[in-house]
């Protein structure tokens, strides 16, 4: 693309690949950042519409020669005094310069390049986007994000020559008055650059925002996308609640996988596009039912983006914060936006806190949780910005959206809850910068919580954010990892949830000693596996219609089930990867499986369901061999196709030798052969059999995992769930501690590894000392007591190497 000579319009318009990102200055963050990524990065693939920007001189000859500077500083004294209030001295700002003209060089200059940019485009008159840009925005330490106004589907010359001074009149909103006072900046030292910018039909199509790194966690592996149809206001100012997913970048140079680690499809129930007639250029309308219930992205587009994210994050040097738009008419997919990431780039990586509840409470709504904080006071129920002034400081600020409008009230308040938005709506990313935990897309959080009731906000519990009744009682906890001691012994860590796995991805942990499908199956699947196999023999219509409507947009309800378990996997393993994942087979027990969603129709019942139908036994029987192929087929999916060949495979409850070649064959038959593409196959050893029969056992198997819990309920005779004998449950027994040190002993001489994965070592000091002692490979503990455990096994081995 060649641009046309200089003139002297020049000085006051500037093409988009005249500009970088050294010329903030004069074209402020937003539009500097758009002029880096057209002149740098579409060499690389990444498409950005073409546009121009107004430059900084120009705002300031337009503040000269309409007289503005003086009179906008009595406005802000006369606020800053006390003697206007907010609303007043915004308002009169504004109107400065919604009656003030352009000088006659400045706008034609703006007129000149809008026809020359439409040439480009090959129309008459562009539709293009007018946004703003403030000189001060998009640093490091402020996002200054949604402070100003865009102006979308705007046509004709004298109507971008009215957006833009509508741009002007914007850095003088009352959130930007706010914003900028909380900031320290002086408000004439911040200028205003315009952007224009040629529409993308993402009306006809979608569009959304990027993070090149996890918003919650800080994960700065992962790109975070959602994505909505039609225009990208509804993700950024919250009034929807979008799809989401989630990419792993380390395997995104890998052409042979498709690292997407999450997708979550969002409720989408309205969307923006053009107006047709009349004075608004655009209107919101309610999205179809084939819209809510379709992913607004495949795979290879999701897979595109994430690159997009990666390239531009790699240029900048630092996590950044983007907008992309997909073209309705032509399916391309464009990059519109691209800033710094302002909060989760500033944190260290050495230190955090964790909160933990320490009450149980009623739960009144849930949603999305921003931050990992706890935070209680009363709620402050308003319903419409009309209202804002009656918010009270300090209290939960509980509404339907937080758009920029409500900034200077979001700041003074404990936390935040909203029915609607997603994680990366204008709103969440405003409660990150300002610290203040959020729990957003609730969809009846301004019915289900009383105004006035004293509520306790949780986003410590991981993905979901609850709203609990009354004040709950919670601790914080400060942990520095550099404090941690390091050991000889592989410390790793016990997973169930995905979210878990992103909130702990700090810890040094060795790997993951023990992942379980039973979280993933239990809480994000929710249905019976055989149920999807077989959706025909499920004849409670309450059950079968909660089926339709959990698998609908899969053409094959056991797909659900593939899918949502290997994005689940994949999300456990990428916090640890290249480290070890072991990821342990389904092993509930009859009466769990039964309370799956048509669980009860495939499931018979047990006097004892702790020694039943459960772990190796099911995956080769023809009650359940169905089911067990689909387990395998999202192992099979999430080790080769997404990428992730650190998992091992570990089956659980093996009674037999016998009993494990046939589930060796059994998932052979599936494609996950031992040793082929370099699958390790582990067992968990929790029946005396397995210690008995260790040597033969070893053939079979790449390493052993000990179920203290198990082991010591089948070695004592204990039911480890009953009250009564709890008195009796104990791994340090004499019995247990002689079972445990075979297996290590017989593990070893078979040249296999040996681990453990109990809760023994995190209860018991002398349990962790007992299984160094023996020479143990790895000990795996709960998360939160990871910290405080490992100085105990360090200082364990150093008291044995100094008795040696």
């Amino acid at each position: 693309m060649t641009a046309p000579a200089t003139s002297p319009a020049d000085v006051h318009v500037k093409w988009f690949e005249d500009t970088g990102i050294g010329d903030i200055a004069s074209v402020g963050g937003k539009n500097a950042s758009l002029g880096e990524l057209s002149r740098s990065l579409q060499s690389a693939g990444v498409r950005v519409p073409d546009g121009f920007a107004t430059t900084a001189g120009a705002y300031r000859a337009f503040l000269a020669s309409n007289a503005l500077e003086p009179r906008i500083r009595t406005y802000i004294e006369e606020y800053r005094a006390g003697r206007a209030t907010l609303r007043q001295a915004g308002a009169a700002i504004r109107e400065l310069f919604l009656s003030a003209t352009f000088p006659d060089s400045i706008g034609e200059a703006i007129q000149e390049r809008y026809r020359l940019l439409s040439r480009r485009a090959g129309q008459h008159e562009v539709s293009v986007a007018v946004r703003s840009s403030a000189t001060a925005e998009d640093l490091p330490d402020a996002s200054f994000a949604g402070q100003q106004e865009t102006f979308l589907n705007v046509a004709g010359e004298r109507a971008v020559l009215e957006a833009c001074r509508n741009c002007y009149a914007s850095l003088f909103t009352d959130r930007a008055i706010s914003y900028r006072e909380m900031k320290g900046y002086d408000h004439l030292d911040v200028a205003l650059s315009v952007g224009v910018q040629r529409m993308v039909r993402s009306d006809l199509g979608a569009s959304g925002v990027m993070f090149s790194i996890d918003t919650e966690s800080g994960f700065p592996d992962a790109v975070l996308i959602s994505a909505a149809w039609g225009l990208g206001e509804t993700v950024v100012q919250g009034t929807i609640n979008p799809d989401k997913y989630q990419v792993f970048k380390p395997l995104l140079a890998d052409g042979r996988f498709r690292p997407v680690i999450e997708r979550e499809r969002g409720a989408k129930e309205r969307k923006m596009i053009y107006s047709q007639g009349g004075n608004a250029r655009t209107r919101m309308v309610e999205t179809t039912e084939r819209e809510q219930e379709t992913l607004v992205l495949s795979d290879d587009e999701v897979v595109l983006l994430a690159r997009w994210a990666k390239a531009v994050e790699d240029h900048y040097g630092r996590p950044m914060d983007m907008e992309w738009a997909k073209d309705g008419v032509t399916g391309e997919l464009f990059m519109v936006q691209a800033r710094p990431e302002t909060v989760q780039a500033q944190r260290s990586s050495t230190s955090f806190r964790t909160y933990h509840l320490r009450q149980q409470g009623r739960l009144l709504t849930a949603g999305a949780a921003i931050g990992d904080a706890i935070a209680g006071g009363r709620a402050c129920v308003i319903r419409d910005a009309k209202d804002i002034e009656s918010f009270v400081d300090g209290s939960v600020l509980v509404t339907r959206m937080t758009d920029p409008d409500w900034v200077p009230v979001m700041k003074r308040a404990a936390g935040i809850v909203t029915d609607h938005g997603g994680p990366t709506s204008h709103a969440a990313i405003v409660s990150r910068e300002l610290g203040v935990p959020a729990v957003v897309g609730t969809r009846n959080a301004t019915e289900a919580v009383p105004d006035g009731a004293p509520i306790t906000l949780s986003c410590a519990e991981g993905e979901e954010g609850r709203v609990y009744e009354g004040l709950l009682e919670f601790s914080v906890e400060e942990v520095d990892l550099e404090a941690l001691p390091a050991t000889r012994t592989d410390v790793m860590v016990n997973i169930g949830s995905p979210a878990a796995a992103f909130k702990w991805w700090r810890l040094p942990a060795a790997g993951v000693g023990l992942a379980r499908m039973e979280f993933i199956i239990n809480n994000l699947i929710r249905i019976h596996p055989m149920a999807l196999v077989h959706p025909e023999r499920v004849t409670d219509p309450e059950e079968a219609a909660l089926i339709r409507k959990l698998t609908s947009g899969y053409s094959d309800p056991t797909e659900y089930f593939v899918d949502v378990l290997a994005t689940g996997i994949a999300k456990i393993a990428a916090p640890f990867h290249p480290k070890p994942v072991i990821v342990r087979l389904s092993d509930f027990k009859s009466n769990e499986y039964s309370h799956l969603i048509g669980g009860g129709f495939f499931e018979r019942p047990e006097e004892n369901p702790m020694l039943g139908f459960r772990g190796a036994s099911r995956y080769y029987s023809d009650h359940y061999r169905e089911g067990f192929a689909l387990e395998c087929k999202a192992l099979k999916r999430v080790r080769e196709d997404v990428g992730f060949a650190n998992i091992i495979v570990m089956v659980p409850f093996c009674r037999t030798v016998r009993e494990a070649d046939l589930v060796i064959e059994a998932m052979a038959g599936q494609g996950l052969v031992r040793g082929s593409a370099g699958l390790q196959l582990y067992m968990m050893c929790e029946i005396p059999s397995n210690v008995v029969l260790a040597e033969q056992f070893a053939e079979r198997f790449d390493g052993f995992s000990i179920g203290s819990n198990d082991l010591t309920q089948l070695v004592l005779g204990v039911d480890r769930d009953s009250e009564q004998l709890a008195g009796l449950f104990d791994e340090r027994d004499p019995a247990v501690s002689a079972m445990i040190a075979q297996a290590i002993d017989k593990a070893h001489a078979a040249g296999i590894k040996i681990g453990i994965c109990g809760q023994g070592p995190s209860n018991h000091p002398d349990l962790a000392e007992f299984l160094i002692g023996r020479g143990i490979d790895s000990i795996s503990l709960n998360p939160d007591t990871y910290v405080k455990t490992l100085p105990v096994i360090a200082a364990a081995e150093q008291r044995l190497a100094r008795q040696a």
